[in-house]
Order: C-alpha cells, then sequence, then structure tokens
C-alpha cells in the first residue's frame, strides 16, 4: 500500500469480529509505531496491551464507574449514565480482540527550575506521545486491522491506572482499541487546504 493510500484509507473502526490476534502481530505493528518522531528524541511512551478477557472487563469496570460519577455530577440520571456507560465503554472494550493503553512519561524528558518550560516541556511530551498513537493507527492499518483512537483515559487516569496496576510515573493519554474492521464506515469529510492555513500569512476572515 502506496503511503497516500494507506493515509487517505485509514478510518476509525469501533465493531471489531471476534477473531484473535497474535501478539506477534501487535509487535510488529507496534515496532513500527515506536519510530515516531518524539521531542529530544526521548521516547517518552510506554505502552500496555491487554488481551486478557478478564482485564479488558476489569478495565471496563474502573473506567465506567468513573465516567458514570462524573455524569452524575452533570445532573445525568443514572440509568441513562449507564447505558452509555455500557455501549460506548463496556462494548467497545470488551469485545474489542486488543485494547492497547498508551502512556506518557517525564523520566527522559528535560527538567526545567520554572514553571513555562516545564509545561513546555510536558506538552512536547503530549504531542511525542500523539505522534507514536499516530503511527500505531497507520502501522495497525498497514497490517490489515483498524483501529480507533479513544481519548477516555485522560478523564480517569487514576482509574485506569487502578486497573492495570500503573506506577504513578505513567500518566495514561490513551486507549486503542483494535481488532478486525466489522463495519465500513463512510470517509469523513475534511477542511480543505485553504480553510486550514496560508502561504506566509494568515488570510483575514
Amino acid at each position: 500500500m502506496d503511503p497516500a493510500q494507506l493515509i487517505k484509507t485509514r478510518r476509525s473502526i469501533r465493531r471489531f469480529k471476534p477473531t484473535k490476534i497474535s501478539r506477534s502481530t501487535v509487535n510488529e505493528i507496534l515496532d513500527l509505531a515506536r519510530w515516531a518522531p518524539s521531542a529530544h528524541n526521548a521516547q517518552p511512551w510506554r505502552v500496555v496491551v491487554v488481551d486478557d478477557d478478564a482485564v479488558k472487563g476489569k478495565l471496563a469496570k474502573e473506567m465506567g464507574e468513573a465516567w458514570i460519577s462524573d455524569m452524575r455530577k452533570d445532573g445525568v440520571l443514572r440509568e441513562k449514565a449507564e447505558r452509555i456507560v455500557k455501549l460506548e465503554t463496556w462494548d467497545r472494550i470488551t469485545k474489542s480482540p486488543i485494547v492497547i493503553v498508551a502512556c506518557l512519561t517525564m523520566e527522559n524528558m528535560h527538567t526545567h527550575l520554572d514553571s513555562k518550560r516545564r509545561k513546555a516541556e510536558y506538552t512536547m511530551a503530549v504531542q511525542s506521545v500523539a505522534a507514536f498513537v499516530q503511527n500505531l493507527l497507520l502501522s495497525t492499518h498497514y497490517h490489515g486491522l483498524s483501529a480507533c483512537w479513544v481519548c477516555g483515559p485522560l478523564f480517569c487516569k487514576d482509574a485506569v491506572r487502578k486497573a492495570l496496576s500503573f506506577p504513578r510515573k505513567l500518566e495514561p493519554q490513551a486507549m486503542i482499541i483494535m481488532g478486525y474492521p466489522d463495519e465500513q464506515p463512510a470517509a469523513p469529510s475534511r477542511k480543505f487546504i485553504d480553510e486550514i492555513g496560508a502561504f506566509n500569512s494568515w488570510k483575514k476572515s
């Protein structure tokens, strides 16, 4: 698959066939993803691959309970909150053959005394993890599988840590659900080039 086709045909897939995926295939996917660019070449990403049904259930339970708690604070009725969580958390996690949690670590990033540069350093680490996740999505597609980038862990970092026994130095950033696609969504719309940028100076609205 040429690079243009690879990029343009990738889709966010949320429904998968129950077909198992070998650990060797997942390792091949991760091996390509790790070539993503990163600030200082610190490679501040760490991943946990979840392929055990019991662990998926524990992750879905902890994340689901955290989300229900947040929705209840927003005034959402418990029954409605539980329906949403079942569809968008429980089913997606437990019915995905592979779940990958991508985390950030600051252990190899630069340290600074002032808060302004510390904040910038942290942002660079976040951007580096995002680059890794994008490589991971493209690598997954290249290997004939599909995936979806889920941002839920950002809202319940401690719940993810509890479910997967993460050390505090690892900060959950994203969850990637992966498998052989069981849906074929149409390509979503994209902004045109002149809507997202201009040469030399920004166009006036």
